[in-house]
Parts: C-alpha cells; sequence; structure tokens
C-alpha cells in the first residue's frame, strides 16, 4: 500500500525547519573554531626534524625550542624522522592536520632542491603543500683543501684540476645536497671534479684530513679544521664573508659569479595553517633568533641566523627552487 505524499505545505514547513537548524548550526561551528584559534596553543607542540640528532639542522632547532616553548607557553617537541634527504619528515608535516600542533624545521634538501633532484617523483609539492612559518638561519658552503695540494684560489683549483689525468675528487654529503651540486657548479665554471658524497660527513672529512680526498665542500663546521692549519680554507659559497670567518674570501670576490651554494633552515606546517597561528609561530621564531644567548649559540655551531616572515619565507622558497633546478640543468645533473 503506498504512503500518502506530504502535503505541499507540510513539506515547506519541514524544509524551512531544516534549514533553520542549519543556519544556526553552522555559526556554532564557526564560533568552535574561532575558538580553537584563539585558544592556540592549548597543548604540546610537535616538531619534526628530518634529518638525524646532530645534524645543523637538529642542533638548529633544540637551540630555538627553549625559547619557542617559553614564548608560546607549551612545550615544543622535537622529534627526528631522517632519511631521503629530509622528504619522509616532511611528508609527516604535509600530511598533518593544519591545526597548529604539527610542524617541520625544513632545509635547502627537504624544501628546495629536492624539486629539481626528483621532477617526476615528488611526494609532495613544496609550495603547495606546505605553510612558511619562517627563515631561521643559513650556513655558507666552504671549499677546502688538504695542504698538500697546491692550490690557494679556485682559480688555481681549475687549473691544477686540468692538469690530472683523473681530475680532482671532492668530497661532500649525498647527491641532492647543497655542497654536492656546488661541486656541480664548480664543473660549469671549467674545473675537472669527481664527487665522492658521504652519507656520514665526519667520515668524508676524515678521508680528506687524512689525505685520502684532496678537496671538500661543505658548511661552516670545517672552520675549526682551517683555522688550526689541518685543512685550507679557499672560498666561501656566499654572497659575504662569514661572520665566523671574515678572512676568508667569497668566490664572487674571485671572479667566480654565480658560485652562491648555501644551506638554509625554515619552519614550515602543513598547508591551509590559518594565519594567526602562522604568525604566532612565526613572531615566536623571531624572538628566539633574536635572543642574544641563542644567537651566539648558532654563530657557534656554524649558523648564520637570519629571519624572515612567512611571506618573504614563501617568496625565497621559490626563488630558490627555481635557481636549484637552473644549476640541475646547467651542470647535466642525474636527477631521480
Amino acid at each position: 500500500m503506498k504512503r500518502p505524499a506530504l502535503n505541499l505545505r507540510r513539506r515547506t514547513v519541514l524544509i524551512k525547519a531544516s534549514q533553520g537548524a542549519l543556519a544556526l548550526a553552522l555559526p556554532t561551528l564557526a564560533t568552535k573554531l574561532a575558538y580553537a584559534q584563539s585558544d592556540y596553543p592549548n597543548r604540546s607542540i610537535r616538531v619534526i626534524v628530518p634529518f638525524a640528532p646532530g645534524s645543523a639542522t637538529d642542533i638548529l632547532t633544540r637551540h630555538l625550542e627553549q625559547s619557542m616553548s617559553a614564548t608560546l607557553g607549551q612545550k615544543i617537541i622535537v622529534e627526528n624522522r631522517a632519511g631521503a634527504n629530509g622528504v619522509l619528515g616532511a611528508q609527516v608535516v604535509k600530511s598533518a592536520s593544519p591545526d597548529g600542533y604539527t610542524f617541520c624545521m625544513g632545509s635547502t634538501s627537504s624544501h628546495s632542491i629536492v624539486a629539481a633532484m626528483r621532477p617526476n617523483s615528488m611526494p609532495y609539492d613544496i609550495v603547495k603543500d606546505f605553510s612558511p612559518i619562517g627563515l631561521a638561519a643559513m650556513s655558507a658552503n666552504i671549499i677546502a683543501i688538504h695542504p698538500a695540494v697546491p692550490v690557494k684560489n679556485i682559480q688555481e683549483l681549475i687549473a691544477y684540476s686540468n692538469t690530472l689525468p683523473s681530475g680532482l675528487s671532492y668530497a661532500s654529503s649525498p647527491a641532492g645536497s647543497s655542497n654536492s651540486l656546488a661541486g656541480d657548479m664548480l664543473r660549469t665554471k671549467g674545473a675537472k671534479l669527481v664527487n665522492i658524497p658521504y652519507n656520514n660527513i665526519s667520515q668524508g672529512i676524515t678521508d680528506v684530513l687524512a689525505g685520502h680526498v684532496p678537496v671538500l665542500i661543505y658548511t661552516v663546521a670545517l672552520l675549526p679544521y682551517i683555522r688550526d692549519g689541518r685543512l685550507r680554507g679557499i672560498a666561501t659559497l656566499s654572497e659575504k664573508r662569514l661572520t665566523q670567518a671574515p678572512d676568508l674570501p667569497t668566490a664572487i670576490e674571485q671572479g667566480v659569479l654565480d658560485m652562491l651554494a648555501s644551506a638554509w633552515f625554515g619552519m614550515f606546517g602543513p598547508a591551509q595553517l590559518p594565519a594567526s597561528i602562522s604568525q604566532k609561530v612565526s613572531a615566536a621564531l623571531e624572538q628566539a633568533i633574536a635572543d642574544k644567548a641563542i644567537y651566539g649559540k648558532l654563530i657557534d655551531a656554524g649558523l648564520e641566523p637570519q629571519y624572515l616572515s612567512p611571506k618573504l619565507m614563501a617568496e625565497f622558497v621559490a626563488r630558490d627552487i627555481a635557481r636549484w633546478k637552473e644549476v640541475v640543468v646547467k651542470a647535466g645533473v642525474k636527477t631521480e
């Protein structure tokens, strides 16, 4: 037996009632979301370091977290998720809820060079899948050699490398790092170089100190060896001379233009992070970097503190991605 259809008048009343209930519910949901942001943060915050303990990214994050915890009023938990040049840890943040409780301290490797090295198999879009929070620090790469190598500047290094049948070997971090690609940049300037990548760069440093490998391209962590004479620094690959090594000339000063290969470090959250949360965390980051005690510790660790706002960081990262893509193409670097 068929059920009688609702008459038109009764149906209209029910529809209007449903619409009224929905209208009452929507402001409630919006109010809850607004309250969650105004109350932020109300629990501990996780910062993923996509590299191993003791790495420059890890050292930086652990120096900053105490000050940021005090400013935000909640504990910051640092979690190492190393692998694939930072990609594995970055993926955790990309997939996290944009509620302001999961961030990562990204770097040149995880949030720039990887786009050039893996153009067809990127597990995330650096620009679309993350919310920049702020740049925190830079770390310039340095070209250093064993003292037995008879060169004192980049031009001499290029010339000397071409006198050797097999060229000069240089130690660096694995392919896809800024110091590995710095060697590729030098090849485009005429140097005859062969890369020897080390998963553990400490072993690479040891091999150069022992004279097994003649050249080393790495960060300012090399400065102690340069100061005590065990290595000879011939150039820094930064725009200007380093605070920690004012006597070491840049490659640009030596006439080797476009030789910029600095590592950078900055915080990211997931995409669609509310602006109010992004701004609050970014302000805490800026305050931590400005702390004189922390600033000194970062300088001692070979890092140049440098803050950029979320907007300026987004622009900086976009330029850096484009620059490394150009380097990879120009040097004919094997990708994927």
